[in-house]
């Protein structure tokens, strides 16, 4: 099958991408010059899920000590203002700035020449200095791999390793990789994880498919401010949520 990729892991995905893979469809994610339900319940959904659904490198040796969990790379963003877009919401971090631009919003409006013409960013908001970034796009499953089947989960595009063929960058160094599971009414639906460097900068992305289209969710800043703003960005990456 066909797989288009959009613009990290230790964790059974070799640490590195190729550097012939350089082809990717999202580098909005890698910072602004270039141009995720209530957290509540899912911080109690994946305290219950991380034990099951936490990678670990397939290199870990008893000597090794066990991995931190994944929810202590987060936060709570149930005070955060929480954005509602088309099919999903997402919490935005203290003093972002919503800086989608007017053709955003009016993409695919017109009856005319732009009808079309797909927005570029569903959400996109900013901290004060324009560093720190957080993106939503939305795009049809079947831009990303060819199928016939409309894809009702991510799992459509493969298995983790495989649809990070789709979401990272070529040339990123990989850091995390996690497939979230999250309880709906009528069963459980899978997120992908992400988190790469890439040109100094610093990525974490979830993804996810509802009705064919795929929505991806990406926090970015520079690797020199990961350190002391990485969970918060992460945290708001993580609570992207479908509707």
């Amino acid at each position: 099958m066909a797989i288009s990729r959009i613009p990290m892991c230790l964790c059974g995905i070799p640490p590195t991408v190729p550097k012939s893979d350089m082809n990717w469809r999202l580098p909005f994610f890698l910072g602004p010059e270039n141009g995720v339900s209530l957290f509540s319940r899912r911080l109690f959904t994946l305290a219950s899920a991380v034990s099951s659904f936490l990678m670990t490198s397939s290199a870990s040796s008893a000597e090794t000590p066990p991995p931190k969990s994944f929810l202590s790379g987060i936060c709570s963003t149930k005070s955060w203002f929480q954005f509602y877009g088309g099919g999903f919401c997402i919490r935005v971090p203290p003093e972002f700035e919503d800086i989608m631009e007017p053709e955003d919003y009016n993409a695919g409006l017109s009856l005319y020449g732009d009808k079309s013409k797909p927005k570029t960013f569903a959400a996109r908001f900013a901290s004060a200095d324009g560093s720190e970034v957080l993106s939503v796009i939305v795009r049809p499953s079947n831009q990303l791999k060819i199928t016939f089947l409309e894809a009702k989960d991510i799992t459509y595009l493969g298995s983790l390793k495989e649809a990070a063929k789709i979401f990272v960058p070529g040339g990123s160094t990989l850091y995390s990789a996690r497939t979230i599971k999250i309880k709906e009414d009528e069963g459980y639906r899978n997120y992908y994880f992400y988190e790469f460097g890439k040109d100094e900068q610093h990525v974490a992305l979830v993804a996810a498919v509802n009705g064919g289209k795929v929505i991806v969710a990406g926090a970015t800043a520079p690797q020199s401010r990961w350190h002391d703003d990485g969970v918060r960005l992460r945290s708001a990456a993580v609570s992207l949520t479908l509707l």
